[in-house]
């Protein structure tokens, strides 16, 4: 069936744009508390995301308005350049460490995470080896090669997010589902290892596992969200009364973002919210199915898998499905480089809709 040329997915952007809004306020509520103690500025972290939301929207508006097609011919300059920006943050001098991760690159007053980059350069790439239809390596070495410099910083929250957008791609790419098992199969083992050989990961898994055990030491993050959730209630604290933002909750701006909107908001509230980050996704695996050729759909999906898993794997390590792993809440976490991040992706996702079939 030939592409058609339709209008775009005003639902998703309307969408998008409430996500970003949302997100906005609740950075300038959860962060106040923080920002006032460390900076003597309520706002201070408000502003800096309310800036990066300008820009991510400006190229939201300009990804949407170039034909995806530009971003196939762009897809090896781009991977080549965030895996190189990957490799510059684990040099001493380049790469920022903070809490015992070298995630951060200094670039004179530019300051980003590559691994937020790379989610789209990766995704972008894996649609074009598909598009090319090369055999099964072709997908898996840059998986590999990514996967193990996002391990080496180390975050393995990033590195299952980057691996399922892989995974993802070559299911949708239609690889052999016998290499597709093998791949899982390899990134299982490998993952239990590192955890196992690592004595942070391994008692983040026993934190998890044990969560009642010193709950003033490696059971505290945990132990802080649930009583956010369960203060909340069905209906919520009221908005800006929540309690544990007050230097009770770590990280309370980035990982823990959705434990004080809960607390404010209640069950109903979160549960709001949680819809609206899975029509989000179901949205694009939408588009996706429609896409008008091979390198649109296989990139797409990359996308859902992207914004899915870091939507699953942040909320359910708030409400302990699964181990705490500190990947940001998209449109809500405090950060730039992921915002930034999203919201272009998202302009190329709202550029492929309208081509589709």
């Amino acid at each position: 069936m030939k592409a058609r040329k339709t209008q775009a997915d005003k639902a998703l952007f309307g969408l998008v744009l409430v996500l970003t809004l949302l997100g906005i306020l609740a950075v300038a509520d959860v962060s106040a508390p923080q920002a006032l103690a460390v900076f003597g500025d309520s706002f201070y972290f408000a502003r800096q995301q309310l800036v990066w939301a300008g820009l991510g929207l400006v190229a939201l508006i300009v990804s949407s308005n170039i034909h995806y097609s530009f971003w196939k011919r762009l897809a090896l300059p781009f991977f080549a350049v965030s895996v190189a920006l990957l490799i510059m943050v684990l040099l001493p001098g380049l790469g920022s460490k903070l809490l015992g991760a070298r995630r951060w690159l200094v670039l004179g007053p530019i300051n980003f995470q590559p691994a937020e980059v790379i989610k789209l350069s990766l995704a972008l790439y894996l649609a074009k080896v598909a598009d090319q239809e090369k055999r099964t390596l072709a997908y898996i070495i840059p998986i590999g090669v990514v996967a193990a410099l996002i391990m080496a910083q180390p975050d393995l929250g990033t590195t299952l997010i980057v691996s399922s957008i892989g995974l993802v791609q070559i299911f949708v790419a239609g690889v052999s589902l016998l290499h597709l098992a093998g791949a899982v199969a390899a990134g299982g083992v490998m993952s239990t290892i590192l955890v196992l050989f690592s004595d942070y990961r391994r008692q983040r898994l026993l934190t998890f596992l044990k969560s009642s055990t010193d709950p003033l030491g490696s059971s505290y993050h945990i132990r802080q969200i649930l009583i956010a959730l369960g203060s909340g209630g069905i209906f919520g604290v009221g908005l800006g009364q929540s309690r544990q933002k007050y230097l009770f909750l770590p990280e309370v701006a980035t990982d823990s973002v959705f434990a004080v909107v809960a607390e404010e908001v209640g069950f109903i509230g979160a549960t709001v919210l949680i819809i609206l980050l899975a029509v989000l996704t179901i949205k694009i695996i939408k588009i996706a199915l429609a896409a008008p050729d091979r390198f649109s759909a296989v990139f797409t999906a990359g996308v859902a898998a992207w914004m899915g898993g870091q939507i699953f794997l942040n909320i359910g390590s708030m409400v302990a499905l699964v181990p705490l792993t500190g990947v940001p809440l998209p449109f809500f976490s405090y950060g730039g480089s992921s915002l930034l991040a999203i919201l272009f992706t998202m302009g190329v996702v709202i550029n492929i809709s309208k081509a589709r079939k």
